[in-house]
């Protein structure tokens, strides 16, 4: 299935990140947040006025998520770490959560990861090395319980977590395998069964970061796949966005109606071929959907 006439994503922010991830939508103050996550940095957009900002971390930032007193939790490197809310021209103020993965130091990092909807963050750690059995693993991080280990497989470069809108089944992928599973999710035993495959990625692409829609839908970016695809509640293809510069990444939904789908793109290993036919590439891109499309983006529970 190729892209339908008019689905062809517009260039939003021309932020030419190297690894541009992790992408949300805060819904209160009426911006996106991303993150760089090779030049370690956390990026803000606000479509409104056009302001574009970004901040220096200590560590390569792999995702983050938003709190509920208004602050940013960022799951850097080897550590989960909370930010007051980002200033623009001042240095983030930072304060260490947990350690992560501490002792198998550079062999991983954190990377893809989302909060469920009962203010639990979930993510996932990648593995640098390239050993069988990989190295990463999925945890849940709750300010109550900690640093707890998800019962699902070790994964090379988890990715694709994303929860439903009722909140009872967790999605997520390897993108070395061409698959996106699912599985029944119990935030407060931090549990998962009956896990099961959701859907299938055609063409050889890479399944990379998603997120749900109101209706069930989950959007994955394809990395390499140069396109954004919806599948259905059911796990047929749906809608199929191109994404015309860059590797896609991770998907958002925001704007004020909820109507915009944002992606996330990289530039990270094109050559300067690719880079001089596609000066976006690491940009993010946009989309109008229909109003009401998107859920609110779930927060931390911090108290």
């Amino acid at each position: 299935m190729s892209a339908a006439p008019g689905t062809i994503a517009r260039l939003a922010v021309d932020s030419r990140c190297q690894l541009g991830e992790g992408i949300v939508w805060d819904d209160r103050a009426q911006c996106l947040y991303w993150t760089d996550i090779l030049s370690r940095r956390l990026w803000r957009h606000v479509p409104d006025s056009g302001a574009t900002e970004a901040w220096d971390v200590p560590e390569a930032l792999g995702c983050l998520a938003l709190c509920d007193d208004g602050r940013l939790l960022l799951a850097l490197a080897k550590s989960i770490r909370i930010a007051d809310a980002p200033v623009a021209g001042e240095p983030l103020a930072l304060r260490t959560l947990a350690p992560l993965e501490v002792a198998l130091g550079a062999s991983t990092r954190s990377n893809d990861g989302r909060c469920d909807r009962d203010g639990h963050f979930v993510f996932g750690t990648k593995d640098e090395t390239g050993a069988t059995p990989p190295l990463g693993r999925f945890y849940q991080f709750s300010t109550a319980h900690g640093l707890r280990p998800l019962p699902l497989p070790p994964a090379t470069v988890p990715n694709s977590l994303c929860f439903s809108p009722d909140g009872r089944t967790l999605y997520w992928c390897d993108s070395v395998q061409p698959r996106i599973w699912c599985g029944d999710y119990d935030a407060q035993r931090a549990q998962v069964s009956h896990p099961r495959v959701f859907a299938g990625v055609e063409g050889g692409k890479a399944p990379d970061g998603s997120t749900v829609d109101a209706a069930g839908g989950v959007w994955n970016a394809h990395w390499d796949g140069a396109r954004a695809v919806r599948y259905a509640p059911d796990g047929a293809v749906d809608r199929i966005v191109a994404i015309p510069a860059g590797r896609p990444s991770c998907c958002a939904i925001g704007g004020a109606a909820l109507d915009t789908l944002y992606v996330t793109t990289a530039r990270e290993d094109l050559d300067d071929d690719q880079l001089a036919r596609t000066p976006e590439a690491g940009g993010v891109f946009a989309l109008t959907l229909a109003p009401g499309a998107g859920l609110p983006e779930a927060r931390l529970r911090t108290a």
